[in-house]
């Protein structure tokens, strides 16, 4: 039984499940809790038995069922008697979503959006397994592990202006390429620049409503705008990394002691060997995701630049969706070094932190909210609310209410194409199928979503795109 806070945060009481350390929060809706599946919320409180977590067990309004923490989830933990967990950053570390914004108006772009979205879709390789144009020796992978979208801009694949506008500047520290398993090498080496499969999307967008002008000219949008928004991680590399800590820290919980209400919490204490090797391994996914964001979006910029030569892509932000970061937050008044597990959630800043770029730092960074193929998109605005209610995190997007295998058996995908097209969007996927597990109706309404950590001032809403042309895994 959950205990409502408010019109927008639901308690899970200590009383939930054995062993919880502190109350679950889940900042929801009334009706989009009602989407909530019971053993998401179970989640939740599983989270809140680990050792040194602080405050909560948090769920963001996209919440949907995961790997032992809920998609949606946060949790922050103690450097002192906490533990970092895989479950927590999940198997696709830092997947994330960038946007960058042109110097074109939607009139320009719609009479070659068919021929956008095919050039994007053939110089962009997506789909499970796929393989990019590039090929990378092993000290240029080993590049990509520890210097990120660093080593990309270098290569040629940007500008430094790129990496001013990314989280972290395109580079966790801490990444441990000794760490990295030759087999998520070798997954990883061939699909540098590549988009992936399931919501991963290249999506061409017009900006249609503007929420807060004054933000909005701080971000560079402008109602009519085209941009382009990027979603993807680090692949097999980021998989393989996941799977191979996870059989290490499912020893370390029996070597430490920890009790666990759920074997896929697997975890380690910080400043354990185990705990050290992950982190390092999980900085090394991180940066090959930032990397090949990087990339993608140079070879966005080609495209682009073949039917309107003097056109401009700058970046407006890039934000990581799965990963664990070491932050300073005020807790019970006093500033504190946290481990922080965002799992399909977004980071919030507001304004002031020195980690957001100097140019957004007085109003707070850009928080990136995808829809969902044939739903909008947000811009929304870091806010105090977030550091002082969340660590300074959002939703990352609508969050699914059907299983993949549900809508294949609802949905047929020609249809959903058939659909889009009509409506005015051209999609493009490496199979129909594809586009019945995407289809817009099994997530969330986006709108919806938002409205909440809007209404809560976690995040102050910007601007709305909403798709043109989309290429799909």
């Amino acid at each position: 039984m959950l205990n409502k806070v408010d019109d927008y945060i639901f308690e899970v009481p200590m009383g939930h499940q054995r062993g919880m350390i502190v109350p679950g929060r889940i900042f929801i809706s009334e009706k989009l809790l009602a989407q909530v599946e019971p053993g998401t919320i179970d989640q939740v409180a599983n989270v809140a038995t680990l050792p040194g977590i602080v405050n909560y067990s948090m769920a963001m309004p996209d919440a949907h069922l995961g790997y032992g923490f809920p998609i949606g989830g946060v949790a922050a933990f103690r450097e002192e008697g906490g533990v970092i967990s895989p479950g927590g950053v999940g198997f696709d570390i830092n997947c994330g979503v960038r946007m960058l914004r042109t110097d074109l108006r939607a009139g320009d772009v719609v009479p070659m959006i068919s021929n956008l979205v095919e050039d994007l879709f053939h110089d962009v390789p997506s789909g499970v397994g796929a393989k990019g144009r590039l090929r990378v020796s092993e000290h240029e992978l080993d590049e990509t592990f520890t210097r990120g979208a660093a080593w990309a801009v270098e290569a040629g694949f940007g500008v430094a202006a790129d990496l001013e506008h990314c989280e972290e500047n395109g580079q966790l520290e801490g990444a441990k390429t000794e760490h990295v398993s030759l087999k998520a090498r070798k997954r990883g080496r061939p699909q540098l620049g590549t988009l992936g499969s399931g919501n991963h999307f290249l999506e061409i967008q017009r900006v249609d409503k503007i929420f807060d002008e004054d933000l909005a000219k701080k971000y560079g949008l402008f109602e009519g705008q085209v941009t382009v928004m990027i979603h993807c991680g680090s692949r097999g590399a980021g998989h393989q990394i996941c799977t191979d800590h996870l059989q290490v820290l499912s020893r370390a919980v029996k070597k430490y002691g920890i009790e666990l209400p759920d074997k896929q919490l697997a975890c380690a204490p910080l400043g354990t060997p185990e705990a050290e090797n992950y982190f390092g391994a999980m900085a090394a996914a991180a940066n090959y995701a930032w990397a090949n964001r990087q990339i993608i979006s140079a070879w966005t910029r080609e495209v682009f630049e073949r039917y309107f030569a003097d056109s401009r892509l700058d970046l407006v932000y890039d934000v990581a969706h799965n990963v664990a970061k070491v932050e300073e937050h005020s807790v019970d008044g006093s500033k504190e070094r946290l481990y922080v597990h965002r799992k399909g959630a977004t980071r919030a800043f507001g304004p002031g932190r020195s980690e957001i770029p100097e140019a957004y730092r007085a109003v707070g960074q850009p928080v990136l909210i995808p829809g969902s193929m044939g739903t909008p998109s947000y811009v929304l605005c870091g806010s105090e609310g977030a550091m002082k209610l969340t660590f300074g995190s959002a939703c990352h997007g609508a969050g699914r209410i059907m299983s993949r295998t549900q809508a294949k058996k609802t949905y047929v995908g020609t249809e959903v194409r058939d659909v889009l097209s009509r409506r005015g969007i051209k999609v493009m996927a490496t199979h129909p199928k594809m586009l019945a597990e995407e289809a817009p109706e099994v997530y969330k309404p986006s709108d919806e979503v938002v409205d909440v950590v809007h209404h809560l001032d976690i995040a102050k809403k910007v601007a709305r795109v909403v798709p043109l042309g989309v290429s799909k895994g």
